[in-house]
């Protein structure tokens, strides 16, 4: 197992050095990784954690933007930067396990053997630990994005998945994709599939995201992806009748 764990930050200094410690352990036994830290323009003391932590720890890498790009470009910038074939995404809050990434790398591995074409393995939270809001929030958000998508995922909210690098990169990119990551990768003829994981509740700050800016992001974002949809279908169509 050779493996690139990516973990993209934004103002989250209190919960760096258990999450690292947790993959440590986690990765124990493993042949092969790095941990790529990806702070997007934190102004708190998440930079000088890091750097205290890159002293200590041969695994960890660290990237960081000048200013908040938002996550979907933290995840790229740190895909871009890592050296190994398979993927992990991790949110940096502590509420992923980092004990689930070698289950889910086994299964990708193992189910590549019946599904050639299966680009990633999701995570499933489907016992979650937050708010009745969050909870509700997501509850609905996922139910309209499967409706329109159908993208046959329960859960594209959850930040732990493991996926083929360069498959990843071959996706177009745009501003919220990692929300849409498995209906881009079933556009590009790829395979997902989801698969329970542990979900924690948080023990230090806060979400950075509101649940009604990505309510109305998420709406637009959505009718992009179904134009990206459409837009394959008439080029495969076209293919066809050259053919």
């Amino acid at each position: 197992m050779k493996i690139s764990i990516i973990i993209p930050v934004y103002n989250e200094a209190d919960n760096i050095s258990a999450l690292i410690a947790e993959v440590g352990r986690a990765m124990s036994g493993v042949e092969a990784y790095e941990i790529i830290y990806v702070d997007d323009g934190s102004n708190d003391n998440t930079a000088e954690v890091l750097k205290q932590e890159l002293q200590q720890v041969n695994a960890l890498k660290v990237i960081r933007h000048q200013r908040s790009c938002g996550q979907s470009a933290a995840i790229y910038t740190g895909v871009k930067a890592a050296k190994f074939p398979f993927v992990a995404t991790l949110d940096g809050d502590g509420q992923n396990d980092p004990a689930d990434i070698p289950r889910l790398y086994e299964a990708l591995i193992q189910q590549r053997e019946n599904i050639s074409n299966l680009w990633m393995i999701a995570g499933w939270r489907n016992n979650r630990h937050d708010s009745a809001w969050r909870l509700f929030s997501s509850k609905v958000a996922n139910g309209v994005r499967s409706r329109l998508l159908d993208d046959n995922t329960p859960d594209t909210g959850c930040g732990l998945k493991v996926f083929l690098r360069d498959e990843f990169l071959s996706l177009p990119y745009f501003d919220h994709m990692h929300r849409f990551l498995p209906a881009l990768i079933l556009r590009a003829g790829g395979q997902v599939i989801s698969e329970p994981v542990n979900h924690r509740s948080r023990t230090h700050g806060h979400s950075k995201y509101g649940t009604l800016d990505r309510l109305w992001v998420g709406i637009i974002d959505i009718l992009g992806v179904i134009w990206l949809k459409k837009r394959a279908k008439l080029s495969e169509a076209s293919e066809v009748e050259r053919g």
